[in-house]
């Protein structure tokens, strides 16, 4: 009995000091989980392509930081500010759930921004452009981005355009904040030029077709001889096709947003349609597409392709904008993440992250660049503290004939 309680006593010891020892066993046996709150069902291209990027992304680490494994769940939104809300309270009850990674529309964020900021949900943003987005009007800012700014993004498409000759622009903007917020920028760009727009029509989501052939009657009545259109992709289809139907005389070039390029535009405006309209919009400096891949873009197609089921070759990457961006954000969040100590406690982690990506220790290396300290503390006199990318990192693109983006110098 004796020598029975004597190895139970030493049994208890050993536990003990393993437990104290290696908290790391424990944290083994723990999951976190990550949250892409997007669209899913009307802009499905553009989701997929983010989900793609951050997939990629974790399994360059194996799905696991520190121990503990990253889980990716999907939430669809459907463009609804009021069901990405119930994501979002659904998300605050999930002990599991340390992020969220949003998608292409603005509207959803701009709608529950301060929900966000006053819950302390960390959002990453590789996409959705409105400017106030990341900017908050208290001293909560949870939310950062990596993706294009519409504080310059207005004033970038307006530049271009004013270079490439045009001097009297129509803006063709959908009724939304994004759509308000790029009003202002191309509004003030335009004024820096001493242009003024020749007109202004807003048109709201689900716009027909006969809708837009008027609109854009009216828009060539005007005198313009270029289109400044905000907009996504199923408004960008309707009316392109509208152009494509009126008589070549009535065609103008049209300089536009990226939000076309996040469904499936190149499937509903073939080759022969683009063909016939001059259209450009904006992007971001990188693109599978560009000849002379550096071996580093080769490894993460190679591994998108190895990570992601349906991806075959780079082809097969659409909204690949999307990709980019999503990689390159979760990146940085991996870094920030092994910068700190994981406690396992949701609450305690998402501040420790929050700060960590504020306060970036090392350079990490992204698709589009390498990043030094992309994220700062934000407050209303650091306006862009919580933005990775600025308009040297912006391009124009356009569409090829096999339906890829092709960047323009």
């Amino acid at each position: 009995m004796f020598v029975i309680k004597l190895l139970f006593k030493l049994f208890l010891i050993i536990s003990l000091v393993l437990i104290t020892t290696y908290p790391s066993n424990v944290f083994a046996q723990q999951k976190y989980t990550i949250y892409l709150d997007a669209d899913f069902s009307g802009a499905t291209t553009s989701s997929l392509a983010i989900q793609q990027g951050i997939t990629t992304a974790l399994a360059e680490v194996n799905n696991k930081v520190q121990g503990i494994e990253f889980e990716l769940v999907l939430k669809d939104h459907r463009a609804n500010s009021l069901r990405s809300r119930r994501n979002l309270e659904h998300f605050l009850v999930d002990e599991q759930a340390l992020m969220v990674f949003s998608g292409l529309h603005s509207p959803p964020l701009l709608a529950n921004k301060s929900f966000i900021n006053d819950n302390k949900i960390l959002v990453l943003d590789p996409w959705a452009a409105a400017g106030p987005i990341t900017r908050s009007t208290s001293t909560q800012n949870w939310i950062f981005r990596l993706s294009i700014d519409d504080s310059n993004a207005g004033s970038f498409i307006s530049k271009k355009a004013i270079a490439q000759g045009f001097s009297k622009p129509y803006l063709l903007l959908e009724d939304t904040g994004w759509g308000r917020s790029n009003e202002k920028t191309m509004t003030q760009a335009l004024q820096e030029s001493s242009i003024k727009p020749v007109g202004l029509s807003w048109f709201n989501w689900g716009t027909g077709n006969n809708h837009a052939k008027v609109i854009l009657r009216d828009i060539k009545a005007s005198g313009a001889d270029v289109i400044f259109f905000v907009g996504n992709s199923v408004e960008g289809i309707t009316f392109i096709n509208a152009m494509v139907e009126l008589p070549a005389n009535l065609h103008l070039p049209i300089r536009s947003h990226w939000g076309i390029t996040g469904g499936d535009f190149t499937q509903k405006v073939p080759v022969t349609h683009r063909e016939q309209i001059d259209l450009q919009f904006i992007q971001t400096n990188f693109s599978f597409v560009n000849e002379n891949l550096s071996s580093f873009a080769e490894h993460v197609l190679a591994l998108g392709i190895k990570s992601n089921e349906g991806l075959q070759k780079k082809g097969d990457l659409k909204a690949q904008t999307g990709f980019v961006h999503a990689y390159d954000l979760t990146k940085i969040v991996i870094a920030a993440i092994e910068q700190i100590e994981l406690t396992g406690n949701k609450d305690q982690d998402k501040v420790l992250i929050h700060h960590a990506l504020e306060h970036l220790a090392n350079p990490v290396q992204g698709l589009l660049k390498t990043y030094k300290q992309p994220f700062s503390p934000f407050s209303k006199q650091n306006f862009n503290a919580h933005e990775a990318l600025t308009v040297a990192d912006y391009s124009m693109g356009r569409y090829n004939n096999r339906d890829e983006v092709v960047l323009l110098k």
